[in-house]
């Protein structure tokens, strides 16, 4: 999989770095992609790349951390 959120679909963007002398060359823009268990909604548990956008907003239920001590 490639450089991709699995939510929403965001994915790189090309523009231009512009120098004081105002060359153009080829860039891209990265989307902020951090890998994040999920919970399914049947229950298993897997790592997902997602945007922060997505993290920020709730859309990624993460799953509960079980203690020893529980």
């Amino acid at each position: 999989m490639g450089k991709q959120c699995e939510i929403c679909g965001k994915k790189a963007m090309v523009g231009n770095y512009v120098s004081h002398s105002n060359i153009k060359t080829k860039r891209r823009f990265n989307p902020n992609l951090q890998a994040v268990r999920q919970q399914c909604e049947d229950g298993t548990v897997r790592t997902i790349n997602v945007c922060t956008r997505c993290l920020r907003s709730g859309a990624v239920v993460k799953p509960l951390i079980k203690s020893e001590n529980d």
